[in-house]
């Protein structure tokens, strides 16, 4: 294995170290973006390209949906704002950024190597091929796993959502 092998390995050991240490939300979930792209290079390198992009768009895709979902179930609203302005201070993005950078130089540079020579049968997976799998024999399964989704979506959403604590008018005479 080579070198853009070993230097994606550390990128993902320790953005994924980071997403385990950190206390705010939000900063662990930009680390494991930055995790889920380092193993989307990883694929790459082993002649996966298709895996690579699946992996960046389902998964690094669906953490930053999970971001927006987060920050729109929360509606903190204005009195966070400061506290949202201390938290966008170069020495919290900057880890996630350098991290990063060096995943995309090792990108360009794995783009302009010469291609590999074949080491035996290497078939290539088509899109149409993995979507005629998904859903031929899997369909039952995609399709449940789909319902759990929205089901954890709904539920996140009921869960977090603040309530306004309301006395009904024949309790307030009761109790006064």
């Amino acid at each position: 294995m080579g070198p853009a092998f070993y230097i994606a390995a550390a990128v993902a050991v320790l953005s994924t170290g980071m997403v385990i240490t950190r206390y705010n939300i939000m900063h662990a979930l930009l680390y494991l973006i930055v995790s889920l792209l380092s193993v989307a290079v990883i694929f790459y390198l082993y002649g996966a390209p298709f895996m690579a992009a699946l992996e960046v768009i389902v998964y690094a895709g669906a953490i930053m949906v999970l971001i927006i979902f987060f920050v729109m179930m929360l509606n903190l609203g204005p009195q966070t704002a400061g506290e949202e302005r201390s938290w966008l201070t170069p020495n919290i993005w900057v880890g996630p950024a350098i991290l990063c950078a060096i995943l995309l130089a090792e990108m360009a540079w794995l783009m302009l190597q010469p291609p590999l020579p074949e080491a035996g049968e290497i078939r290539e997976v088509d899109p149409k091929a993995v979507g005629v799998a998904l859903f031929g024999p899997y369909l039952l399964a995609v399709e449940l796993a789909g319902m759990l989704l929205m089901a954890g979506i709904v539920g996140a959403y009921h869960l977090g959502r603040q309530k306004k604590k309301i006395t009904h008018r024949f309790l307030e005479r009761s109790s006064s």
